[in-house]
């Protein structure tokens, strides 16, 4: 079902001062999209506090990063960040590191609007994501991705978590 978004919207750059409300986001996200990839234990060793840590040092990065956070009525309900490739054998020189999406604002165009802030329009770049992850792989094949054969197991909260690669 789509989310009816009658709220006022607003994606911008992360600010420091976004740390610890994108620390809370992240944890809360990384519960409504892991939860049957991880285990719960895992999930729960999740530290708010040093997610804040990682956001005061991401927002900190110079212009080659893209960091953005979507807020819906001023509060930050999700976040996207892209920048220079971090793998060696980087198909494209854009990397989109990552965007989140708090579940209930799913399917109200917030996400895309966080993904236009990180990868501009028509523009080449690959990114990583769970295999078992099919909304996502519908979102980005919708932006114009697609697979490219290859794939990795990270170690991810102290378990493993198996990704696959797209690219445009």
């Amino acid at each position: 079902m789509e989310a009816e978004l009658t709220a006022d919207v607003i994606v911008r750059p992360v600010r420091d001062v976004d740390a610890e409300a994108l620390g809370r986001v992240h944890a809360t996200c990384w519960h409504e999209t892991y939860d049957h990839l991880i285990s719960k234990a895992a999930l729960e060793r999740i530290s708010t506090r040093r997610l804040g840590e990682l956001w005061t040092h991401w927002a900190s990065q110079g212009d080659d990063f893209r960091m953005s956070a979507a807020l819906v009525n001023g509060e930050i309900v999700g976040f996207v960040g892209s920048g220079p490739a971090r793998d060696k054998d980087a198909p494209r020189n854009r990397e989109l590191y990552f965007i989140y999406l708090l579940d209930e604002w799913h399917g109200t165009g917030i996400g895309q609007q966080l993904f236009d802030a990180a990868i501009e329009d028509g523009e080449e770049a690959y990114l990583w994501v769970a295999e078992d992850n099919p909304r996502a792989h519908r979102f980005y094949v919708r932006n114009g991705f697609s697979l490219d054969g290859a794939n990795h197991t990270e170690p991810f909260l102290g378990e493993t978590l198996t990704e696959v690669r797209f690219v445009r």
